[in-house]
């Protein structure tokens, strides 16, 4: 059967799309619609909020949440999505896990370019400590950029003397804006998704012209990831970005931090977004549900 919703999913995302680079609208409106038949799960409610200066949509359990929050940063390669695309992957957290989740409406590009994002995510991370927020209590997660997000906001937030939440969770997080991977070509026409091309287009409105050497933009080959967080990273075989994991994941373990690597063979990029339609999908949330709560120990046991 997963040998079936594997095909299905992938034949999903190879539906004929517009030939050559699209408008900056098209994109987003073309994003929305595809996460839009995404399943989310019943038994959580949403609320629009704000963290920080931005916009943020809690996310909770219907009977109200543990102690624990997960600060969550939408994909979208900076350039679409928000946290309403995000919430088949946020509600399933919430679901599984009975924390909260606040995620995150940073700005985009190419209206806002780097380091915007970060800003924004820093930002919201400070509003959570400011009201009293334990860091042991906070995890980082998020999806394709936002799952660069989590790793990058934590560089930041190091840079800026902040404590460091308790846990990263990255599902095939954009962590390389070289584009330097070996997946980048390995993987090329087996990824449903993505081409060197497309991720060059919506890449450039995020660089705006400045050097993707820096750790900000590609930590998987630059950043000092030393006094992490313990982080998991997951990610697929038939994903372009597959090495910005697998290499992120090599720095971690270099710099001592507790890292799992969990990759999954034969699905997609954020293939956790298929819920209920994919086993794979529904068993990699359970493992990520699993290391939250290892991680965000009640207050009692810290």
């Amino acid at each position: 059967m997963s040998r079936e919703q594997r095909a299905k999913v992938d034949t999903i995302l190879r539906q004929p799309r517009p030939e050559g680079p699209q408008p900056v609208e098209a994109i987003r409106a073309g994003f929305r619609a595809m996460m839009a038949q995404m399943i989310v799960p019943d038994d959580i409610r949403t609320t629009e909020t704000a963290l920080g200066d931005r916009p943020a949509v809690l996310v909770e359990p219907v009977d109200g949440p543990r102690s624990g929050t997960i600060l969550y940063f939408h994909g979208g390669a900076y350039v679409f999505g928000s946290p309403q695309t995000a919430l088949s992957l946020t509600g399933n957290l919430v679901a599984r896990t009975g924390f909260r989740s606040l995620s995150v409406d940073y700005r985009l590009a190419p209206e806002h370019p780097f380091p915007a994002a970060i800003d924004d995510a820093l930002s919201a991370y400070r509003a959570l400590l400011d009201s009293g927020e334990d860091p042991a209590a906070i995890a980082f997660a998020g999806d394709s950029a936002g799952g660069g997000l989590t790793v990058t906001t934590c560089l930041a937030a190091r840079d800026a003397g902040l404590p460091l939440p308790a846990a990263i969770v990255a599902f095939s997080p954009s962590l390389d804006a070289t584009r330097t991977g070996e997946s980048m070509d390995t993987k090329e026409g087996i990824d449903p998704i993505f081409t060197r091309d497309s991720l060059a287009h919506t890449g450039a409105m995020y660089l705006a012209g400045q050097d993707p050497h820096q750790y900000l933009l590609s930590p998987a080959i630059l950043a000092d990831a030393s006094g992490f967080p313990p982080m998991l990273l997951q990610a697929g075989t038939n994903e372009v970005l597959l090495d910005d994991s697998t290499r992120m994941a090599a720095r971690a373990r270099a710099a001592g931090v507790d890292v799992i690597l969990d990759i999954t063979a034969d699905v997609p990029h954020v293939f956790q977004a298929f819920a209920g339609v994919l086993d794979e999908a529904d068993q990699a949330l359970d493992r990520a549900a699993l290391f939250l709560t290892q991680q965000l120990a009640p207050p009692t046991a810290r």
